[in-house]
């Protein structure tokens, strides 16, 4: 297999691929899983060393200076890189479980959680007014949360009615109940126990909010239509995914200006999602073809 061949079927879909991440993270997290490729480290390991490098990026946020801003903007970087790599090396080697696929989601929030909360204690130290600042961070956390939340429905939608598996919160959960079957009864596994009865919960409830929205059964041309009333669209919602949110803070936090990004990500950043959000209700109501 060419080189070419093996980086793309190391991808997801291209349609729902992050430009930056297609560009920029993803060839670097290949050139990363090609050295490590013939070792013992695993996909979840990968995984772990991302979380505790991010989360070292983000206690440098505390100090508060250009240079440690601009420390913590390496880090997260490299954080952003070995994030690509854990999935990456899952689906070249075709060793991913569903356990590996939720520490892999609970990483990212962890890392951005943490970060939010370093931003505002190092800014907080130094403003004349702690209070405003926390409620500025906050706002720009509770803004990123809506993003993300919003990507990933309407991703996992676009996936679920143009190929062919299981809604993802719906029939697309056996998988993770039958692995937290067959972990349930054995000693120990409380970590993967824990995570796999939280997830299949959170799932639970999301998906019984969706559910209409998640059709199976289609036609391939119905599978067509459907691509192309929303192949464009789809795009545009991955700029508000998390690695466009986190290379906007790396930029900001090189310019010494984390201002910028918490303000840009309430004001420009919430503005974009509703615009999408009002899009995606008039492309939603176009008429459906026959059969659906």
């Amino acid at each position: 297999m060419s080189l070419l061949k093996e980086y793309k079927s190391s991808l997801k879909s291209i349609e729902i691929e992050e430009v930056l991440d297609l560009v920029f993270y993803r060839p670097l997290a290949f050139l990363f899983v090609k050295l490590i490729y013939r070792t013992s480290l695993t996909p979840n390991q990968i995984t772990l060393l991302a979380m505790i490098v991010g989360l070292i990026g983000g206690v440098f946020f505390i100090l508060n200076t250009h240079t440690a801003f601009i420390i913590a903007g390496f880090l997260l970087i490299a954080y952003d890189v070995l994030d690509c790599a854990d999935g990456m090396l899952a689906r070249l080697k075709k060793n991913g479980s569903p356990v590996g696929r939720i520490l892999d989601g609970m990483a990212d929030y962890v890392v951005t959680i943490f970060a939010y909360i370093t931003i505002g204690i190092g800014l907080s130290s130094q403003s004349e007014n702690a209070l405003s600042t926390w409620v500025l961070v906050v706002t720009a956390g509770i803004s990123n949360a809506f993003h993300a939340i919003s990507l990933d429905y309407y991703r996992n939608r676009f996936m679920d009615m143009t190929q062919d598996r299981p809604a993802v919160l719906t029939d697309g959960l056996e998988e993770f109940r039958d692995e937290y079957e067959k972990i349930k009864i054995k000693r120990g596994y409380y970590f993967q126990k824990f995570l796999l009865k939280a997830y299949l919960r959170y799932s639970s409830v999301q998906g019984s909010v969706t559910s209409e929205n998640n059709k199976s059964g289609l036609s391939e041309q119905e599978k067509q239509d459907y691509y192309n009333n929303n192949k464009k669209i789809i795009h545009f919602w991955t700029y508000l995914g998390p690695t466009t949110q986190l290379s906007f803070m790396i930029v900001c936090a090189f310019l010494n200006r984390l201002d910028i990004y918490l303000w840009g990500l309430i004001l420009i950043g919430n503005s974009y999602a509703l615009i999408l959000f009002f899009t995606q209700k008039f492309i939603d109501k176009k008429p459906l073809p026959e059969g659906i």
